[in-house]
Protein backbone atom coordinates (compact mmCIF):
# COMPACT_ATOMS: atom_id res chain seq x y z
CA UNK A 1 0.00 0.00 0.00
CA UNK A 2 1.48 3.31 -1.42
CA UNK A 3 2.19 5.84 1.53
CA UNK A 4 0.53 9.48 1.27
CA UNK A 5 0.94 12.26 3.36
CA UNK A 6 4.23 11.99 4.72
CA UNK A 7 3.02 8.84 6.07
CA UNK A 8 5.60 6.02 7.63
CA UNK A 9 3.52 3.10 8.90
CA UNK A 10 4.45 1.42 11.91
CA UNK A 11 4.58 -2.62 11.39
CA UNK A 12 6.67 -3.83 14.87
CA UNK A 13 3.92 -5.42 16.70
CA UNK A 14 5.38 -5.52 20.11
CA UNK A 15 5.58 -1.06 19.66
CA UNK A 16 1.93 -1.44 18.50
CA UNK A 17 1.50 -3.33 21.99
CA UNK A 18 3.06 -0.88 24.42
CA UNK A 19 1.87 1.94 22.56
CA UNK A 20 -1.67 0.61 22.45
CA UNK A 21 -0.95 0.09 26.76
CA UNK A 22 -0.17 3.50 27.26
CA UNK A 23 -3.02 5.21 25.68
CA UNK A 24 -5.31 2.32 27.34
CA UNK A 25 -3.63 1.05 30.46
CA UNK A 26 -6.93 -0.50 31.47
CA UNK A 27 -9.93 -0.94 29.63
CA UNK A 28 -11.33 2.42 27.82
CA UNK A 29 -14.97 2.44 27.12
CA UNK A 30 -13.99 4.61 23.93
CA UNK A 31 -10.63 5.82 22.51
CA UNK A 32 -9.89 8.16 19.17
CA UNK A 33 -7.30 7.60 16.97
CA UNK A 34 -5.85 9.95 14.42
CA UNK A 35 -4.01 9.09 11.67
CA UNK A 36 -5.09 5.37 11.03
CA UNK A 37 -3.66 4.55 8.31
CA UNK A 38 -3.47 0.75 7.67
CA UNK A 39 -5.21 0.00 10.49
CA UNK A 40 -2.16 -1.56 12.74
CA UNK A 41 -2.64 0.31 15.89
CA UNK A 42 -6.50 0.65 15.12
CA UNK A 43 -6.47 -3.20 15.96
CA UNK A 44 -4.56 -3.22 19.12
CA UNK A 45 -6.94 -0.63 20.24
CA UNK A 46 -10.01 -2.14 19.88
CA UNK A 47 -8.26 -5.19 22.13
CA UNK A 48 -8.29 -2.95 25.25
CA UNK A 49 -11.48 -0.70 24.29
CA UNK A 50 -15.17 -0.46 23.92
CA UNK A 51 -15.37 1.87 20.86
CA UNK A 52 -12.61 3.08 18.25
CA UNK A 53 -13.18 6.60 16.95
CA UNK A 54 -10.49 6.73 13.98
CA UNK A 55 -10.03 10.16 11.79
CA UNK A 56 -8.13 9.70 8.61
CA UNK A 57 -8.06 12.20 6.26
CA UNK A 58 -6.47 9.89 2.79
CA UNK A 59 -9.91 8.87 1.05
CA UNK A 60 -8.01 5.52 -0.03
CA UNK A 61 -6.86 4.38 3.60
CA UNK A 62 -10.55 5.50 4.34
CA UNK A 63 -11.39 2.92 2.21
CA UNK A 64 -9.25 0.87 3.02
CA UNK A 65 -10.22 0.63 7.10
CA UNK A 66 -13.67 0.32 6.45
CA UNK A 67 -13.08 -2.67 4.24
CA UNK A 68 -10.46 -4.18 6.26
CA UNK A 69 -12.70 -3.88 9.68
CA UNK A 70 -16.62 -4.31 7.52
CA UNK A 71 -17.13 -6.89 10.48
CA UNK A 72 -16.26 -4.67 13.45
CA UNK A 73 -19.09 -2.53 14.61
CA UNK A 74 -16.89 -1.19 17.40
CA UNK A 75 -15.07 1.03 15.21
CA UNK A 76 -16.13 4.09 13.11
CA UNK A 77 -13.94 5.42 10.27
CA UNK A 78 -14.15 9.28 9.93
CA UNK A 79 -12.94 10.88 6.76
CA UNK A 80 -11.81 14.51 7.82
CA UNK A 81 -8.74 16.26 8.70
CA UNK A 82 -8.13 16.15 12.51
CA UNK A 83 -7.34 19.85 13.11
CA UNK A 84 -10.94 21.00 10.85
CA UNK A 85 -13.31 18.89 13.40
CA UNK A 86 -14.13 18.91 17.12
CA UNK A 87 -12.23 16.14 18.69
CA UNK A 88 -14.49 16.63 22.14
CA UNK A 89 -17.63 15.82 20.12
CA UNK A 90 -17.05 12.67 21.23
CA UNK A 91 -16.62 13.08 25.21
CA UNK A 92 -13.42 12.79 27.56
CA UNK A 93 -11.29 10.41 25.98
CA UNK A 94 -7.97 9.08 25.62
CA UNK A 95 -6.33 9.46 22.37
CA UNK A 96 -3.33 7.96 20.58
CA UNK A 97 -1.70 8.18 17.08
CA UNK A 98 1.37 8.08 14.82
CA UNK A 99 1.45 11.28 13.50
CA UNK A 100 2.25 12.47 10.43
CA UNK A 101 5.99 14.55 10.50
CA UNK A 102 5.04 17.34 9.03
CA UNK A 103 2.12 17.99 11.00
CA UNK A 104 2.97 16.87 14.27
CA UNK A 105 2.99 20.11 15.91
CA UNK A 106 -0.36 21.64 14.74
CA UNK A 107 -2.05 18.51 15.92
CA UNK A 108 -0.14 18.42 19.15
CA UNK A 109 -1.52 22.44 19.42
CA UNK A 110 -4.76 21.56 18.91
CA UNK A 111 -4.96 18.10 21.60
CA UNK A 112 -3.02 19.32 24.55
CA UNK A 113 -6.51 22.47 24.83
CA UNK A 114 -8.98 19.44 25.18
CA UNK A 115 -10.23 17.70 28.21
CA UNK A 116 -8.96 14.27 28.04
CA UNK A 117 -7.49 12.01 30.52
CA UNK A 118 -3.91 11.23 28.37
CA UNK A 119 -2.27 10.86 24.74
CA UNK A 120 0.24 8.86 23.51
CA UNK A 121 1.52 9.86 20.62
CA UNK A 122 4.73 8.44 17.63
CA UNK A 123 6.13 11.24 16.73
CA UNK A 124 9.72 12.11 15.21
CA UNK A 125 11.94 12.09 18.08
CA UNK A 126 13.33 15.70 17.22
CA UNK A 127 9.74 17.11 17.97
CA UNK A 128 9.49 14.63 21.32
CA UNK A 129 12.82 16.38 22.67
CA UNK A 130 11.42 19.79 22.21
CA UNK A 131 8.20 18.98 24.22
CA UNK A 132 10.45 17.62 26.81
CA UNK A 133 12.96 20.40 27.05
CA UNK A 134 14.31 22.00 30.16
CA UNK A 135 15.31 25.73 30.28
CA UNK A 136 18.88 26.61 28.68
CA UNK A 137 18.93 23.80 26.13
CA UNK A 138 18.88 24.62 22.95
CA UNK A 139 15.49 22.45 22.26
CA UNK A 140 13.42 24.53 24.46
CA UNK A 141 11.20 26.53 22.67
CA UNK A 142 7.45 28.34 21.84
CA UNK A 143 6.26 24.40 21.36
CA UNK A 144 7.50 23.29 24.61
CA UNK A 145 6.06 25.90 26.80
CA UNK A 146 3.21 26.08 24.83
CA UNK A 147 2.73 22.64 25.60
CA UNK A 148 3.66 22.64 29.35
CA UNK A 149 0.96 25.74 30.00
CA UNK A 150 -1.74 22.57 29.52
CA UNK A 151 -0.10 19.60 29.88
CA UNK A 152 2.90 17.32 31.20
CA UNK A 153 5.15 15.01 28.74
CA UNK A 154 6.84 11.88 29.63
CA UNK A 155 8.88 10.86 26.80
CA UNK A 156 7.96 6.86 27.02
CA UNK A 157 10.60 4.75 24.73
CA UNK A 158 12.86 5.92 20.61
CA UNK A 159 11.51 3.93 17.77
CA UNK A 160 14.08 3.37 15.37
CA UNK A 161 13.05 3.86 11.70
CA UNK A 162 13.49 -0.04 10.97
CA UNK A 163 10.01 -0.45 13.14
CA UNK A 164 8.30 1.37 9.94
CA UNK A 165 7.33 1.09 6.40
CA UNK A 166 8.44 2.94 4.68
CA UNK A 167 11.38 3.45 6.60
CA UNK A 168 12.10 7.24 7.48
CA UNK A 169 14.80 9.07 7.53
CA UNK A 170 14.69 10.16 11.52
CA UNK A 171 14.48 8.55 14.58
CA UNK A 172 10.74 8.46 16.37
CA UNK A 173 9.76 8.03 19.67
CA UNK A 174 6.59 7.84 22.22
CA UNK A 175 5.12 10.29 24.37
CA UNK A 176 2.84 10.04 26.85
CA UNK A 177 1.18 13.28 27.12
CA UNK A 178 -1.55 14.20 30.54
CA UNK A 179 -3.12 17.40 31.72
CA UNK A 180 -2.15 19.30 34.23
CA UNK A 181 -2.58 22.35 36.56
CA UNK A 182 0.11 24.41 36.43
CA UNK A 183 -1.49 26.58 38.93
CA UNK A 184 -0.41 29.77 37.38
CA UNK A 185 -3.35 31.64 37.69
CA UNK A 186 -3.50 33.08 34.37
CA UNK A 187 -7.66 33.65 33.35
CA UNK A 188 -6.61 34.64 29.45
CA UNK A 189 -4.42 31.74 28.30
CA UNK A 190 -4.77 32.74 24.44
CA UNK A 191 -3.18 36.29 25.58
CA UNK A 192 -0.50 34.72 27.70
CA UNK A 193 0.54 32.07 24.60
CA UNK A 194 0.62 35.44 22.06
CA UNK A 195 3.16 36.85 25.06
CA UNK A 196 5.15 33.65 24.37
CA UNK A 197 5.25 34.08 20.73
CA UNK A 198 6.44 37.25 21.05
CA UNK A 199 8.85 36.45 23.76
CA UNK A 200 10.63 33.03 21.37
CA UNK A 201 10.10 35.43 18.30
CA UNK A 202 13.91 35.57 17.72
CA UNK A 203 14.78 32.80 19.64
CA UNK A 204 19.04 34.15 19.55
CA UNK A 205 17.78 37.53 20.70
CA UNK A 206 16.87 38.78 24.11
CA UNK A 207 13.66 39.31 25.36
CA UNK A 208 14.58 43.18 25.60
CA UNK A 209 14.89 43.19 21.46
CA UNK A 210 11.55 41.03 21.31
CA UNK A 211 9.57 42.65 23.31
CA UNK A 212 10.04 46.28 23.50
CA UNK A 213 8.52 47.39 20.03
CA UNK A 214 5.59 45.24 21.59
CA UNK A 215 5.32 47.22 25.07
CA UNK A 216 7.93 50.02 25.25
CA UNK A 217 11.03 50.81 26.36
CA UNK A 218 9.92 51.73 30.05
CA UNK A 219 8.27 48.74 30.73
CA UNK A 220 10.64 46.14 29.47
CA UNK A 221 14.36 48.03 30.61
CA UNK A 222 13.38 47.91 34.12
CA UNK A 223 13.05 43.96 34.03
CA UNK A 224 15.92 42.12 35.54
CA UNK A 225 15.33 39.20 33.08
CA UNK A 226 15.43 41.54 30.27
CA UNK A 227 19.02 40.38 29.14
CA UNK A 228 17.82 37.32 28.76
CA UNK A 229 17.11 35.03 25.77
CA UNK A 230 13.77 33.12 26.15
CA UNK A 231 15.31 29.92 25.86
CA UNK A 232 16.85 30.52 29.17
CA UNK A 233 13.56 31.30 31.41
CA UNK A 234 10.78 28.47 33.11
CA UNK A 235 7.08 28.74 32.10
CA UNK A 236 6.76 30.10 35.55
CA UNK A 237 8.90 33.09 35.06
CA UNK A 238 7.06 33.64 31.76
CA UNK A 239 3.50 34.02 33.92
CA UNK A 240 4.91 36.16 36.19
CA UNK A 241 6.69 38.51 33.67
CA UNK A 242 3.38 38.76 31.78
CA UNK A 243 1.40 39.64 35.13
CA UNK A 244 3.24 42.45 35.26
CA UNK A 245 2.37 43.49 32.30
CA UNK A 246 -0.77 43.52 32.90
CA UNK A 247 -1.88 47.02 33.67
CA UNK A 248 -0.78 47.77 29.86
CA UNK A 249 -2.36 45.41 28.11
Amino acid sequence: MRAKLGQHFLIKGGILERIAAAACPTREELVIEIGPGRGALTEKLLKRSARVIAVELDAFLVDHLRSRFAGEPRLEVVHADVLAIDLSQWGRAPIAGNLPYYIASPILEHVVRLDIPRAVFLIQKEVAERLTATPGHREYGYLTVQTALFCSVRRLFDVAPAAFHPVPKVDSAVVLVEPRDRGLHIPDREAFLRFLRACFHLKRKTLRNNLIGLYGKESIDTWPEAGLRAEQIPLEQFAVMFQRLQPAL
